[in-house]
C-alpha cells in the first residue's frame, strides 16, 4: 500500500527439555513466497531457505531448493500429535518436523481459524529441526475431543500437507471450516482513511453494480480502515467475469476510499490470493503503516476498550527488547491482557516485519498473557538500532489492538440478498453512527453479520437511537449483544501470578528487567 494518506482498491477474482538457543537455524516464522509480502519502504526481502549466501539469486537455485526441502519432508515427514492425557484441563498439540520456512505461522494460523484458544506454548526451531508444543482448549475452555477435528489438524499439518479439498466441518462456534473460496467470488480488497458512513458507500456501490455481498471483513485502526469483501455477480451467482463490470466497479471504490481533498491516489490490481483474510488485514493495515499514531485520542479510547473488552486490570500492552550477546538472538518480552487469537496477531507482525522466530514461550495466567521471542531478522542480524526496536515496539502494539472491537456490538441475522448490507448500514449512518468493525457473513441462505458501532465523534451510542434503528430494521433482525465497550473499569492491584516456563531463569530476569526500565512493570 502507499503511503499513510494514500488510500487503494484491489480486485482479486516444544516440551519442557528445549534445547538452549545457540545455533542459527533457518527459523519458523513466515508465510507464502517473499514476492507475495508487502513492500515497505526501506525494507528489503529476502528468500534464503537453500542458502545464506546472496549469491544463490538465480532462479534455477530457487527450484533447486523448493525441490531439496520436498526431498527433505519426504524423508522426515512432520509427526503431529494430539495428546489428551497428559494435561487435564488442555489439549497438547505436538509437532515435529524438519524446519522450513513458514512452520510457526502455519500451525498458529491453523488452529487460529479452528477457533481454538492456545494458552501455553513452548517452540523452538533451532538447528534446522522444529520442535513445538501448543496446549489449546475451545472457546468454551474444553479439550478438543471431537474426532474430525483431530483428524483434521493431524492431516493439515501432518506429512499430507494442507488440503485444497472442502471440508464438512464446523468450530465449536458453528463456523464452517475452510477459506472463502476464492473460485467462487470476486475478492475486493480496500485500504484508505476511515470515516463514518464509509462502509454505507462501499456497500452502496456494489449494490447499485448488483454485486451481491456473500462475506466481508473490516478492521479500523488509528484512522486507518481495511476491507476484503468477497461479492459475486447477481446475474452469474458467481466471480464477476465481465471486464467492463470489473473496470466500472474499481473505478467507483477508488472514488469512494479518495478523501475528500482529492489530492491522494488509489492503486488497482487483480490478482488470485488464498490467503486467510485476518492475516490478510493485517498485512494490509501493517502496509498502510497504520501503527504511525494519527489521533492520540482515538488510541486512548481503543486501550480503554482493550481493558474493559478483556476484563483486564492493566494498562496498555508492555512490550520490552534486548539483545542476548551469549546467543546472538533479540529477545522480545510482551505481557498485556490476553484474548483469543493474540498470538497469531503478534507472530503474524513478526512475520510481516521479516524476523524469524527461534525459540518462544508463551503462557497465559488470570487474564494476562507473557509472550518471549528470541528472534533475528531473516538476513541474521539482531536488532541493534533504537529506531529499529522502536518500530517493533509499535507495530506489536499495533497487531494487539487491531483486533479489539470499540463501540455497541450489534448482531444481525435474516435472509440474505443484494443490497442488504447497503440497506443496514445506510440506517447506521442516517443514525449518525460510525463502524468501527464488521464481520459479514452467508450460511447458507442467511446472512449472519456483526458489527460494532460508536457515534460519529467516536463516543458512545444513544441507546434510543438504537432502539430506532431496531424498530426500522426489524426487532428480531436486530440483536444488541452487550453493553457499549468504551471505558475502563475500576482497576485494582494484580495478584502475584504463578511462575512461568522460560528459556532460562537468567535470561528471563534481563527480560523482566527492560519492563521495568520502561516503566511497565510485571505485575509482581
Amino acid at each position: 500500500m502507499g503511503p499513510r494518506d494514500q488510500g487503494g482498491v484491489a480486485v482479486a477474482a516444544q516440551p519442557n527439555n528445549l534445547s538452549w538457543p545457540g545455533k542459527v537455524g533457518s527459523g519458523s516464522a513466515g508465510s507464502g513466497s517473499p514476492s507475495s509480502w508487502p513492500e515497505q519502504p526501506g525494507l528489503k526481502y529476502h528468500n534464503r531457505t537453500m542458502s545464506e549466501s546472496p549469491g544463490f539469486t538465480d532462479p534455477k537455485y530457487e527450484v533447486m531448493a523448493q525441490e531439496f526441502e520436498n526431498l527433505t519432508l519426504r524423508i522426515n515427514p512432520p509427526r503431529v500429535v494430539i495428546d489428551n492425557t497428559t494435561q487435564d484441563d488442555a489439549t497438547l498439540v505436538k509437532v515435529d518436523s524438519v524446519n522450513r520456512h513458514g512452520c510457526l505461522l502455519q500451525v498458529v494460523q491453523l488452529l487460529t481459524d479452528l477457533d481454538l484458544v492456545i494458552t501455553k506454548a513452548y517452540i523452538s526451531s533451532d538447528g534446522g529441526w522444529f520442535v513445538d508444543v501448543f496446549h489449546v482448549v475451545d472457546q468454551h475452555g474444553k479439550k478438543v475431543t471431537d474426532q474430525g477435528l483431530i483428524t483434521y489438524i493431524q492431516e493439515e499439518l501432518g506429512a499430507k500437507g494442507p488440503s485444497d479439498q472442502r471440508v464438512q466441518l464446523q468450530t465449536c462456534t458453528g463456523k464452517p471450516i475452510g477459506l472463502q473460496d476464492i473460485e467462487e467470488h470476486t475478492a475486493i480488497e480496500l485500504t484508505g482513511v476511515d470515516r463514518p458512513g464509509l462502509l454505507s458507500e462501499i456497500s452502496a456501490v456494489l449494490a447499485t453494480l448488483r454485486c451481491n455481498v456473500s462475506a466481508a471483513a473490516v478492521w479500523t485502526h488509528n484512522l486507518r480502515v481495511a476491507c476484503v469483501v468477497y461479492v459475486t455477480d447477481e446475474t452469474t451467482k458467481g466471480p464477476i467475469s465481465d471486464s467492463a463490470k470489473l473496470v466500472r466497479v474499481k473505478e467507483l471504490l477508488a472514488g469512494v476510499m479518495r478523501p475528500d481533498d482529492g489530492k491522494t491516489t488509489t492503486a488497482t490490481e487483480f490478482s488470485v490470493s488464498s490467503t486467510r483474510t485476518e492475516r490478510r488485514l493485517h498485512q494490509m493495515l501493517f502496509a498502510d503503516r497504520d501503527y504511525e499514531v494519527k489521533d492520540p485520542y482515538a488510541r486512548l479510547r481503543r486501550r480503554e476498550a482493550m481493558a474493559l473488552k478483556e476484563g483486564a486490570r492493566e494498562g496498555p500492552p508492555g512490550i520490552g527488547i534486548r539483545n542476548c550477546v551469549d546467543t546472538g538472538y533479540s529477545i522480545i518480552v510482551i505481557r498485556t491482557p490476553d484474548r483469543p487469537k493474540l498470538l497469531f496477531d503478534t507472530v503474524c507482525t513478526l512475520t510481516d516485519m521479516q524476523y524469524v522466530v527461534f525459540h518462544a514461550s508463551i503462557d497465559s495466567t488470570d487474564g494476562m498473557a507473557f509472550q518471549e521471542y528470541y528472534v533475528r531478522h531473516m538476513d541474521g542480524c539482531t536488532l541493534d538500532s533504537e529506531a529499529e526496536r522502536q518500530r517493533v515496539i509499535k507495530c506489536v502494539e499495533a497487531a494487539i489492538e487491531r483486533r479489539v472491537p470499540e463501540g455497541l456490538r450489534l448482531e444481525l441475522c435474516t435472509s440474505d440478498r443484494v443490497g442488504l448490507l447497503s440497506d443496514v448500514t445506510r440506517v447506521f449512518r442516517e443514525a449518525g453512527l460510525s463502524v468501527t468493525r464488521a464481520d459479514v457473513t452467508t450460511r447458507g441462505e442467511k446472512a449472519v453479520n456483526v458489527f460494532y458501532v460508536t457515534s460519529a465523534s467516536g463516543g458512545q451510542v444513544d441507546m434510543e437511537t438504537v432502539d430506532k434503528m431496531r424498530r426500522e430494521i426489524g426487532q428480531t433482525i436486530l440483536q444488541v449483544s452487550n453493553t457499549p465497550i468504551m471505558g475502563s473499569p475500576p482497576r485494582e492491584p494484580l495478584e502475584k501470578p504463578r511462575e512461568r516456563f522460560s528459556f532460562s531463569s537468567l535470561l528471563r530476569c534481563k527480560s523482566e528487567q527492560i519492563l521495568y526500565s520502561l516503566g511497565i512493570g510485571m505485575g509482581r
